[in-house]
């Protein structure tokens, strides 16, 4: 983080307070010496709030839950699993437990979780009981920072292994303590978060899920969905030749609600309205109000969630390699919460990972299928979610409003064709876009003209942008909903088995 030399500085008594390593805000100079002082020194470390120049420290919030100014990063995790613990005995705390019909019994205060959040919270109240009397640490929370090391910091499983059983070693009670990273994994799982593994045709025609997860080969191209693997003197298991992770995002949304920290700023914005013309969130754009204006009875629940979708390909091994392996990552995030939480890591739902070793280009959709499954249900079943902050339940609904990402996966994501002269989504056939005889390549360069206002200066240049040709024309057509059905129609409808027979 780093403050900007441009932001304004209050001014206090004729002068401004140089926050520079030298002065510490004991020297008042004029604006000029105080930049000089900055860009020779640099700011005082630890120095992030101004309590110097005007700025007043944030206040902690009553209810135990995060500030809109927090961030969790990795030393804070632990924090946020214990200020989860912490709504969850609150909630309970005076209030008896109820075996039947416990979602529709309402208390003063609000009403009784439904009952998947009730078996969520009693898991983690069981689950988080102290090893023995007297250390603070319980057996999920030891289990959650094992496995917290493994991914943060890239430790072998072996290593966590080895860990493990130290540490069980020299615990009086040993009952209590996960033995290794399979028994943290599986203790940690019970909570409801799970990953489902599907396995996929090796040439990605087909995913064997639902009414297929039963087939032996692709029905599309007849690929095998095993083969035989030696794991010991004259014995095979089959194996699939090619499988996806799927993590549901259902619960992960649904956690959204089960801790004040998050639950309270799922509504930030509805609650805070953006009275000027500056753009400070999403919901400012007119995007946002245009959806609210086509589906009022989604945006009166302001607990609905938003989401963004992001994709794009990595390589996870050495660029270097002979043999390149690429890997596409699936991630939504929602778009309720305040500017400063809506893309951090903790908001970041990795929705599925597709595997390589190639680029599944125009078949992305097929490894999306889980994915779309989930939205649609989110969309047009009722989904019945506790919300701890209120306490009270609701039907929560969930619209991917757009999704993030770089030119390539939009044509793989959208279906637009993103080679050739046509590429452009925009313009589509009125397009201005050449050939490039010596570079064998389209090029777009001096088409942005037509954007420009009428009377702008650089639509009759003949020298920056194409040579001796100014710019007359305005911006393309913007075809409506209707015109593209009009024109898509017409088109032969295949399916993605007649691809291997054509």
């Amino acid at each position: 983080m780093k403050r900007s030399l441009k932001q304004p500085i209050c001014i206090s008594e004729g002068g401004i307070r140089c926050p520079c390593t030298k002065c510490k805000c004991t020297n008042i100079s004029t604006p000029v010496n105080v930049r000089l002082h900055l860009y020779q020194n640099g700011f005082q470390p630890e120095y992030w709030i101004w309590t110097e120049h005007g700025e007043v420290k944030p206040s902690v919030d009553e209810s135990g839950g995060l500030g809109s100014n927090d961030h969790v990063h990795h030393e804070d995790q632990f924090d946020a699993m214990d200020q989860m613990l912490y709504d969850v005995f609150r909630l309970y705390e005076d209030v008896p437990h109820v075996n039947a019909n416990i979602g529709n019994e309402i208390l003063a205060e609000g009403e009784l979780p439904n009952t998947n959040a009730k078996q969520f919270y009693d898991k983690l109240i069981t689950f988080n009981k102290p090893i023995y009397e007297g250390p603070t640490e319980s057996k999920l929370s030891i289990s959650v920072k094992l496995l917290s090391i493994m991914a943060n910091w890239h430790v072998p499983q072996k290593a966590i292994d080895f860990f493990a059983q130290m540490l069980k070693n020299v615990c009086p009670v040993k009952k209590c303590f996960p033995k290794n990273c399979y028994e943290a994994t599986q203790l940690v799982s019970k909570l409801g978060l799970k990953v489902e593994k599907i396995d996929c045709c090796k040439k990605g025609c087909m995913l064997y899920y639902k009414d297929d997860s039963k087939l032996s080969e692709c029905k599309f191209c007849s690929a095998p969905r095993f083969f035989p693997r030696r794991i010991g003197m004259g014995k095979y298991k089959d194996v699939p030749t090619k499988r996806m992770f799927y993590f549901p995002i259902i619960p992960r949304l649904q956690r959204l609600y089960a801790s004040i920290g998050s639950a309270s700023k799922m509504r930030w914005h509805k609650e805070n309205k953006n009275n000027s013309n500056h753009l400070r969130h999403p919901s400012d754009r007119k995007a946002w109000k245009h959806f609210d204006e086509v589906y009022p009875q989604f945006s009166k629940e302001p607990r609905n969630v938003r989401l963004g979708l992001c994709s794009d390909g990595f390589t996870p091994y050495i660029q270097a390699s002979t043999s390149p392996y690429s890997y596409w990552p699936i991630v939504v995030t929602p778009y309720n919460l305040p500017p400063e939480m809506c893309m951090t890591k903790p908001y970041f739902f990795l929705a599925c990972l597709v595997p390589g070793p190639n680029n599944p280009k125009e078949k992305l959709d097929v490894y999306l299928q889980p994915l779309i499954d989930d939205l649609q249900q989110l969309w047009s079943n009722e989904i019945l979610t506790y919300d701890i902050s209120t306490k009270q339940n609701f039907i929560m609904k969930v619209c991917l409003m757009w999704t993030i990402n770089d030119f390539p996966a939009y044509g793989m994501l959208s279906g637009w064709g993103t080679q050739g002269r046509l590429a452009c989504p925009h313009c589509m056939g009125d397009t201005k876009a050449f050939y490039l005889k010596n570079g064998g390549k389209n090029t777009w360069f001096g088409c942005n003209c037509r954007f420009l206002a009428a009377d702008h200066p650089f639509r009759k240049s003949k020298r920056s942008f194409t040579k001796n040709e100014d710019e007359k024309k305005g911006p393309p057509h913007i075809s409506t909903g209707k015109e593209i059905w009009e024109v898509v129609s017409i088109f032969p409808k295949i399916s993605r088995s007649s691809w291997f027979h054509v």
